[in-house]
């Protein structure tokens, strides 16, 4: 299998059907569940995937997955997000080319700040070639173990592993979209988020520990 798919998951046991729905049939599937109270575990073996069980924290379960991986190609995927149509070969043929790469994002919701943030957040990552989760980060294996896999921190894992990655060569930026929930956004408040993102960022660009930044993201 040249494509790996790896889901970390905690509790998502409502999100995770239609997730693995949208799945290529041609690419290997990894949930790997960070000890959760609800069925997430059992719904991902009965839609077939490989799961694994780690203790919780999304960069720890990611690199559990990428080390049972089989796939040339690795693509880390939240729970709550859908893939676009023919996946696979977007991926492997912007994987030619690149070392790594994410997809244009939308964000699902009610309110309509959510399709301004899901295009800012696609801007952003043009301009500074720094990908973020939601946008469904793939990579070559080879690429992934040069910088080491995720640093196992609490928060902005995604954007340690940009900037490492950034050092073998710019992202492929897909236009192809993912669609991730904005259930985060809409249930604390999309103003009162978007304050919030933009301190933690600065302050993660300021050097601040993940673990204290981690604490005001809960």
């Amino acid at each position: 299998m040249s494509l790996s798919i790896v889901i970390p998951a905690l509790n998502e046991a409502r999100a995770l059907p239609a997730t693995l729905a949208t799945l290529p049939k041609q690419a290997e599937v990894i949930v790997v569940d960070g000890n959760s109270s609800d069925d997430t575990a059992r719904l991902a073996r009965r839609w077939g995937a490989t799961q694994i069980t780690t203790p919780p924290g999304r960069a720890r379960q990611m690199n559990a997955g990428a080390a049972a991986a089989r796939g040339e190609y690795l693509l880390f995927l939240h729970a709550d997000t859908l893939l676009p149509g023919q996946t696979a070969r977007l991926v492997t043929t912007a994987l030619q080319h690149h070392h790594w790469g994410r997809f244009d994002v939308s964000l699902q919701g009610r309110h309509p700040m959510l399709a301004v943030i899901g295009a800012m957040m696609n801007l952003r990552s043009r301009l500074t070639g720094i990908a973020t989760g939601d946008q469904g980060l793939f990579m070559r294996r080879s690429a992934f173990m040069a910088v080491g896999g995720f640093p196992e921190q609490p928060l902005m894992e995604d954007i340690a592993l940009s900037k490492r990655l950034k050092e073998l060569g710019p992202p492929a930026c897909l236009r192809q979209r993912v669609i991730t929930s904005g259930r985060r956004w809409e249930n604390h408040g999309v103003w009162r988020t978007i304050w919030l993102m933009w301190r933690l960022r600065f302050a993660y660009w300021r050097g601040a520990e993940p673990q204290r930044l981690a604490e005001r993201y809960r």
